[in-house]
């Protein structure tokens, strides 16, 4: 008997999941905290994953 085959991963390719990272400006403020940006994912805008329908195509071009 064969078992069902899990559905693919929505991890976004380009990030592994990591889809927020904070860079630091090299400095501190007046108030000594550090000065950082919060820079997003071009691909999944920040959320980490793919959409269903860029999965969907992958899992039906495997055969």
């Amino acid at each position: 008997m064969t078992h069902p085959t899990p559905p693919p991963a929505r991890i976004c390719p380009a990030c592994d999941g990591f889809a927020s990272a904070a860079i630091t400006l090299g400095g501190r403020d007046r108030h000594g905290h550090l000065r950082t940006l919060t820079v997003h994912c071009p691909s999944c805008h920040g959320t980490g994953t793919r959409s269903t329908r860029i999965a969907a195509s992958i899992a039906g071009g495997r055969a």
